[in-house]
């Protein structure tokens, strides 16, 4: 297994930093919030004294949004984040280590079977809470999210943007950001994928939503697109 020769900070996204490989390649990798701890097989990196955790964009479609280049990472150190769509904690577990010991992640899914697994990874990492709920229904779980900084989202729900704004109403602060994987299949099979982003997109800046940016995640994921926006609702 090749062996690691450097470690650097990303120079665009804060909290994300580059593994390089004495064989030539690089990763992208977070510092890992449990170490010794891995949530989906990924590989462990030892470097001056820290451990982290390669993030393979095949699996996490934030990972793939900043290997295509999305303009910037709004999760900070320290954020509140509403996380939709948490299923087994791959994405999730990244977003926790970004946000650090002092950041909190509402980590939700619908699934039973997926919380299970959801749940063993919240119990390594305190800045993790698993909700078992409905996202199309966030007056269920109001009493056990505060302000949120953030809301994150992947849910495969045919109304995306509609649900994500629903739960921003309640839960996302003025000016907070949004970072919505829409999965144009999951919508409608039997339009376009450019159709269903434009009409997702439309959806979120008539409630409230300024669109940042919009990446597509090919190849590491085929007729996805990551929607980076800005709630700015009106008063």
């Amino acid at each position: 297994m090749s062996e690691v020769v450097n470690v650097y900070e990303h120079e665009k996204y804060k909290n994300v930093y580059v593994v390089e490989l004495d064989d030539g390649s690089t990763r992208l990798a977070t510092k890992n919030l449990a170490p010794g701890f891995r949530v989906y097989g990924e590989r462990l990196f030892k470097w001056k004294g820290e451990e982290y955790r390669e993030w393979n964009p095949y699996r996490s479609k934030l990972a793939a949004a900043l290997l295509k280049g999305i303009e910037e990472l709004p999760i900070k150190e320290g954020d509140k984040v509403l996380y939709l769509g948490a299923a087994t904690g791959t994405t999730s577990s990244h977003v926790s280590d970004i946000v650090g010991p002092n950041g909190k992640v509402y980590a939700l899914d619908i699934a039973p079977r997926v919380m299970r697994e959801l749940i063993v990874v919240c119990e390594r990492r305190p800045n993790m809470v698993p909700i078992l709920a409905d996202a199309r229904k966030p007056y269920e779980y109001r009493h056990l999210v505060d302000r949120v900084d953030g809301i994150y989202a992947d849910v495969a729900q045919p109304e995306q943007a509609g649900l994500v704004a629903d739960n921003a109403d309640y839960f996302l602060k003025e000016g907070g950001w949004l970072l919505l994987a829409i999965k144009a299949r999951s919508i409608d099979v039997t339009k376009a994928p450019d159709e269903v982003f434009k009409k997702e997109i439309d959806v979120l800046k008539s409630r409230g939503f300024e669109i940042v940016d919009v990446v597509h995640l090919e190849p590491f994921d085929r007729d996805h697109a990551m929607v980076y926006a800005r709630y700015k609702p009106k008063s």
